[in-house]
């Protein structure tokens, strides 16, 4: 028997040290958490990237378990965050950790609780893909009946017949979780590279197969960039409005800026017109200052809207619609009201629903609620109010309505037999984004008085479920401050 030379006995066993460590890092597992959320209406986007970035600097990437940190948000505003842990042991401690650390408080605060779900996935793939600047990510649950061997098979498929191939992939990952949900992500170095392939891929023979595996009632798709890659990212006409408001509070200086000083047309009647008659207001002030607190804050287009508590010479609810033009504010409305107490369904002129969703409806919701005001608020067509407000479901906030169409028929029916009204008589503008819609109205009100209505109004498939508004009588000419009227 020969006896190999122990210069080349050794070279054997270092070779098989390095290839059994290889062959188990590329099968350890590890688990991939993803998180997806909306901003709140009134939270500043470029704040939230800054403070997303400390975020993963100062805390994520110190826990234990800790592998990587992506980031990132598309075009209709949702924040996807995939972190990648050694173990669900890892994930869960930090998840537990993340909710009671004071140091991440302000970053939760900016994130609308109701938006947020959070899935976990075992995954076999080492990221490799650090220039990637755009993921596809999808989430989904295969069909009842599918076997999971031969889904694998064609999971796969679609990576090495057809992804792989494509201008600027970079790497494609997959994985699964306990509850048998999937999760496929496919990392790009652009975003046009992205775009250019999903005409071709949703018609290729292997993509329609994969396709047709899915149970599609489950189906998360998003796609978005990397907040690190954003460039030249600037304030929305919808932040400057906040940051403008929120100044009451702060008394920073800098928001005034975002009104043009040659142009500022005001419609409320009790301030003059431009940064004049902005700056008298604020001279008036008592002291302490004004306070304003953003409830809801949306955009339209060039118009901006807010729904805010305000301390303004006394506690008030309000509405302010804001319109720019090249970036700066030029016109403004409002509608103020003192704060009242709750109404018989124990609602405040606040409380209530502020995600807002279904931004690919905002003309059709805006529809739906020029309907409800032309044809049961302008032509009194009660009998259609069933058409457009969901008569099981309708939250009230107005101050001395109670929830429900009831509740709407009762108020309608006191004012009647107690000689009071409550009369539409033109429809100024509709504003909207996703299913909220504000509309701006005239009209009589109480004894006759000629009266302002602001009405919010959230829309659920298709029909009415949740009111606010904010009605308040129009001063008469000869105390006008400015000639540009309450519309």
């Amino acid at each position: 028997m020969k006896y190999l030379k122990p210069r080349f006995l050794f070279l054997i066993i270092v070779t098989l040290i390095l290839s059994s460590c290889t062959s188990e890092a590329k099968n350890i597992e590890t688990v991939l958490e993803v998180t997806t959320f909306n901003l709140k209406t009134t939270a500043n986007a470029l704040e939230f990237n800054k403070i997303d970035a400390v975020i993963e600097n100062n805390y994520t990437s110190k826990q234990p378990g800790f592998i990587r940190r992506q980031s990132g948000v598309n075009e209709q505003g949702k924040y996807v965050v995939l972190v990648y842990w050694k173990s669900l042991a890892d994930a869960k401690a930090s998840m537990n950790k993340f909710m009671s650390d004071s140091s991440v408080t302000n970053y939760a605060s900016m994130i609308e609780g109701e938006s947020m779900k959070m899935s976990r996935f075992t995954i076999n793939d080492a990221f490799t893909a650090p220039t990637s600047t755009f993921t596809e990510l999808m989430t989904f649950n295969t069909k009842e009946g599918i076997n999971i061997k031969d889904f694998n098979k064609t999971n796969k498929k679609v990576e090495t017949k057809f992804t792989v191939k494509q201008k600027g992939f970079l790497q494609r990952i997959t994985g699964s979780n306990e509850k048998g949900e999937q999760v496929v992500l496919v990392y790009w170095d652009t975003k046009e590279n992205s775009n250019a392939v999903i005409n071709d891929f949703m018609s290729a023979p292997i993509a329609k197969e994969f396709m047709g595996m899915m149970d599609q009632s489950t189906i998360d798709m998003v796609r978005y960039e990397s907040l690190t890659s954003l460039k030249n990212v600037t304030l929305s006409n919808k932040d400057k409005v906040v940051a403008l408001l929120n100044s009451f509070n702060t008394g920073d200086q800098t928001p005034i800026s975002y009104i043009n000083p040659k142009k500022y047309i005001q419609h409320n009647l009790g301030v003059a017109d431009g940064l004049e008659g902005f700056g008298a207001v604020m001279q008036h002030a008592p002291e302490g200052g004004f306070k304003a607190e953003v409830i809801r804050a949306f955009q339209d287009e060039d118009y901006v809207f807010t729904h805010t508590k305000y301390d303004f010479f006394g506690p008030k609810a309000g509405f302010d619609i804001f319109r720019f033009e090249d970036g700066l504010i030029v016109e403004h409305w409002d509608n103020l009201l003192e704060i009242q107490k709750p109404n018989p369904s124990g609602r405040t002129q606040f409380d209530g629903a502020t995600t807002i969703s279904n931004l690919d409806k905002t003309e059709v919701n805006k529809g739906i609620v020029r309907g409800f005001i032309e044809k049961v608020l302008l032509n009194g067509e009660m009998d259609k109010v069933s058409s457009f407000i969901n008569p099981e479901k309708y939250i009230q906030h107005n101050p001395a309505v109670a929830d429900g169409l009831s509740g709407f028929g009762e108020a309608m029916k006191y004012f009647a037999e107690n000689g009071l009204v409550m009369e539409y008589d033109k429809l100024h503008m509709v504003l909207g984004q996703g299913n909220f819609v504000l509309t701006v109205s005239e009209g009589k009100f109480g004894k006759g008085e000629h009266t302002a209505y602001y009405d919010l109004f959230r829309i659920e498939d298709g029909l009415i479920v949740e009111h606010w508004d904010v009605i308040a009588p129009i001063p008469p000419k000869s105390e006008w401050k400015n000639e540009n009227g309450k519309f």
